[in-house]
């Protein structure tokens, strides 16, 4: 397992936290908003969800993930 830190912007309410939560458990990773920090810290197998894909499941939800 291996666990990252992303720095998501425009999150700010409730419904951002279970948008970007419910997103990365959709696609088999478990992930923790904080919002305060704007950030989410994921934690996912890399033999079966790659970052780029996380990445890609939070961006279609609306949000911004820096790099």
């Amino acid at each position: 397992m291996q666990t990252i830190t992303l720095k998501v912007e425009g999150m700010s309410c409730g419904h951002c936290v279970n948008s970007v939560e419910g997103a990365v458990k959709q696609i088999g990773a478990s992930g923790k908003v904080d919002l305060t920090a704007g950030s989410v810290t994921v934690q996912f197998d890399e033999s079966k969800v790659s970052l780029d894909a996380i990445k890609e499941a939070i961006e279609e939800q609306g949000y911004d993930v820096a790099n």
